[in-house]
């Protein structure tokens, strides 16, 4: 009433307008430090350029760029060999109308965002993961999605890696965030040890076989897997990091040669039908899940270069793009 009047207002009015005064100033605060964030983890994220997408040049190769850590399409008619347009990304891979991206974020615990994109490469799903990237894959349909983190604080590995491997089905959003769950067979028997781990897989084109490694007991193994029957058999012993062929008959793969730290893979190329291995051209130790770029020719990264070899045996290597890893040939 007395403030009505045109009176001072009361002590407990005072108190009031003070309180309510703190409320507004500590939530622009906060507001302006949400945003901030945001701003921070958008400029992180550094979605595509405008233009730059899948469909203008089918076929092309793309890679990231080791400079910007940007994805980058390969054009040797472009300045520096390439244009730089795409999104930042510690790992990708895209085909058929889908690219994935793996980003890791700042801080510890390692953690890493999984970015699902169209072919304009815009983002429709995004996945909040622990870990560090390792590997990623697409099926040639764009509707099978797996990648791989590389895990800590697994008692089994005090002086090795664990990982994590996921597969996404776009067509019903189904995701499993770990394949270590699902039933192994190992020589001809059910296999349950706390020490599986699986990394790189390579889906045909069904849509529901997939190869991948799994690690147990010290060994690595070449995995058919069955999405629908759900469950995996071990084939082959001291394979990693397979890559399906187009045709869906052969798989490029790293096949450890050593015990020594320095170069203890070299790549292979497994035929299914026959089961005969060949060492490709390339002498140099190749730690990367090969490419298959067409029918005939396998594309990795090594050195910090993305490199090709002709996958019958023949040839010499080539290098494609320095300064790049991760490549990708969407068709």
């Amino acid at each position: 009433m007395s403030e009505l009047n045109g009176a001072r207002p009361s002590t407990r009015t005072r108190v009031w307008i003070l309180v309510l005064a703190l409320l507004l100033l500590g939530g622009g605060a906060t507001a302006y430090t949400l945003r901030a964030a945001s701003g921070r983890e958008a400029a992180v994220a550094g979605t595509a350029d405008p233009g730059f997408t899948l469909d203008r040049a089918p076929g092309a190769l793309y890679a990231r760029d080791a400079a910007s850590g940007r994805i980058a399409r390969v054009d040797p008619s472009a300045p520096g060999g390439r244009v730089v347009g795409g999104p930042s990304c510690d790992r990708f891979h895209a085909a058929g109308p889908t690219a994935l991206c793996l980003q890791r974020r700042p801080g510890v615990p390692a953690r890493s965002y999984v970015l699902v994109l169209d072919r304009r490469l815009r983002e429709i799903r995004r996945i909040g993961l622990p870990g560090i990237p390792s590997r990623a894959r697409v099926s040639a349909s764009g509707n099978m999605l797996s990648w791989t983190m590389f895990a800590t604080g697994d008692s089994y590995a005090r002086s090795s890696f664990s990982t994590r491997t996921s597969i996404l089905d776009l067509r019903t959003g189904y995701l499993v965030k770990n394949i270590e769950q699902i039933p192994l067979t190992l020589g001809g028997r059910r296999h349950h040890a706390p020490d599986v781990n699986y990394w790189g897989v390579s889906f045909a084109a069904d849509d529901n076989r997939f190869y991948a490694t799994v690690s147990t007991g010290g060994r690595t193994h070449l995995v058919e897997g069955d999405m629908r029957g759900w469950s995996a058999k071990a084939l082959r012993e001291n394979v990693e990091c397979p890559s399906l062929s187009p045709d869906g008959t052969r798989l490029a793969f790293k096949k450890r040669v050593s015990d020594g730290p320095s170069e203890p893979w070299r790549l292979y190329v497994y035929d299914l039908a026959t089961g005969r291995e060949h060492a490709v051209a390339e002498r140099r130790g190749i730690d990367d899940q090969a490419l298959w770029t067409d029918r005939s020719t396998l594309a990795y990264g090594y050195g910090g270069a993305v490199w090709s070899v002709p996958a019958d045996g023949t040839g010499t290597p080539r290098r494609l793009a320095s300064g790049a890893s991760s490549p990708a040939a969407p068709h």
